[in-house]
């Protein structure tokens, strides 16, 4: 049951080979999300020498768990962009969001994309007064949002907030075939090859196999990035956890939808292979910190059965996403010291477009074009100071559950990033690190960073 639906329906393929030799390139990208592999593209196109490492297997972390929504609505968002960045950095944000739905669009095939509404809904009256601000925004940037109220689902909606044909995909499948496409491209992919030492002065990678890689220039696409201390990046990202189940369903939806007061809820059906699914999304925590996890699903189950009378569930998954403490990702050079390292990173659970934006950003950065939203998703675009307050926090609870944590869960092992007790997750089976987001499988091999050491469950 709780495995992702989107993984679970994904493309036959054969895999990707493990690097078995000491290898050289233009460029190196870790990590084999649709991030990375859009950059691949991307900088294959360019005629850049590529190589993609993935640890385990494309596409099957932050990508193949998300909810699969292609949508610029990032939930409400431009009225705050326009508070904090101004007219011209909101409608960039805007705009280059809706440039990767278009390039998906170019692409996709079958049934990897689908149009759909995005569409926001409050429950409350205090909620429905947020979405007439969020629309003003829309009107001051020249989006096509309809205010108004939509019925199509079972559930009371006092204010809707609609930008019409956005869309949905199948990430697993969307992503597997760009991923064929980079490789068409002159990309080399690489699965089951994890980095377990980086040299960046040295410009060299030290493989779990024993082989090294030698690149110009290095883009970390992992998520939570191994070498983020460089850039303090560490500090400025906080991680969450956020859960998901699918049912079959014969309700196909015109729209896609996500509450802005409470219950947090995100709703959407898909088609695959002829049958139809809903999802049922929410339930969101800060990563690490509940043992108990099963409680969400159970959440979402019962709201599943009793509000949308669907008895057949198939799926239950979760997914984690770091964000920055701006709601704008980290996409360019990691720190003027090392202009020859990048980073894209902290999507704030807006990963499929923003992941593909970010990708051109950096491709443009690398080949030297223009790029308007470089600065805006620039990871050095603010000092430490404005960052301060939640680099704090973030550091008083790594402090708090380093000792708290090894006084009480002193059967727990530790996380081998920065020595932080786990905590057993029994509804994934995973031990989750509270302090920075790590997470590992049952075995205790590496699951998500940014650890890169497994677990001594001895």
């Amino acid at each position: 049951m709780f495995n992702s639906l989107w993984l679970h329906t994904a493309y036959p393929r054969d895999p990707f080979p493990q690097l078995d030799q000491d290898i050289d390139c233009d460029i190196c990208i870790i990590g084999g999300g649709l991030s990375g592999i859009a950059n691949a593209y991307f900088l294959a196109k360019e005629g850049k020498d590529v190589i993609l490492l993935e640890k385990d297997t494309i596409l099957s972390g932050a990508t193949g768990n998300s909810t699969g929504k292609l949508t610029a609505q990032h939930d409400i968002i431009y009225s705050k962009l326009l508070k904090k960045f101004g007219r011209d950095q909101a409608k960039y944000y805007y705009d280059v969001n809706e440039d990767a739905i278009q390039f998906a669009r170019s692409f996709a095939q079958d049934d990897e994309l689908k149009a759909a509404d995005s569409i926001l809904y409050s429950q409350s009256r205090q909620g429905s007064e947020l979405l007439r601000h969020e629309m003003r925004a829309y009107e001051e940037l020249g989006i096509p949002g309809e205010l108004g109220r939509n019925s199509e689902l079972p559930i009371h909606m006092d204010t809707t907030l609609t930008i019409k044909d956005e869309c949905q995909i199948h990430p697993v499948r969307l992503g597997q075939h760009l991923a064929q496409l980079a490789v068409e491209a002159g990309a080399r992919i690489y699965e089951q090859s994890d980095v377990v030492l980086m040299d960046l002065k040295k410009r060299l990678l030290s493989m779990n196999a024993g082989h090294e890689v030698q690149f110009n220039e290095l883009v970390l696409c992992t998520h939570y990035p191994i070498e983020a201390l460089r850039g303090l990046q560490i500090m400025k990202l906080s991680v969450d956890r956020s859960y998901l189940v699918a049912a079959e369903a014969d309700m196909p939806l015109h729209g896609q939808y996500i509450a802005i007061d409470s219950p947090k809820r995100s709703i959407r059906t898909a088609l695959i292979d002829g049958q139809s699914y809903f999802l049922l999304s929410g339930e969101s925590h800060q990563a690490g910190m509940e043992s108990d996890t099963q409680v969400h699903y159970e959440r979402l189950y019962s709201d599943v059965k009793d509000l949308y009378n669907l008895s057949t569930l198939t799926n239950g998954w979760s997914a984690q996403d770091p964000q920055t403490p701006d709601l704008v990702p980290y996409a360019g050079i990691i720190s003027s010291s090392m202009p020859y390292v990048y980073i894209s990173t902290g999507y704030r659970k807006w990963g499929l477009s923003n992941s593909m934006a970010s990708a051109r950003i950096i491709s443009d950065l690398i080949v030297g074009r223009t790029n308007k939203a470089s600065a805006l998703y620039a990871p050095d675009r603010t000092g430490f100071g404005s960052f301060l307050l939640q680099a704090l926090k973030n550091t008083g609870l790594v402090v708090k559950e380093f000792t708290g944590g090894h006084l009480t869960r002193m059967s727990s092992p530790i996380c081998t990033h920065m020595g932080c007790r786990t905590r057993w997750n029994k509804a994934d089976e995973t031990w989750d690190c509270p302090c920075h987001g790590s997470r590992f499988r049952k075995d205790g091999s590496v699951l998500e960073g940014p650890a890169t050491k497994p677990l001594d469950l001895k």
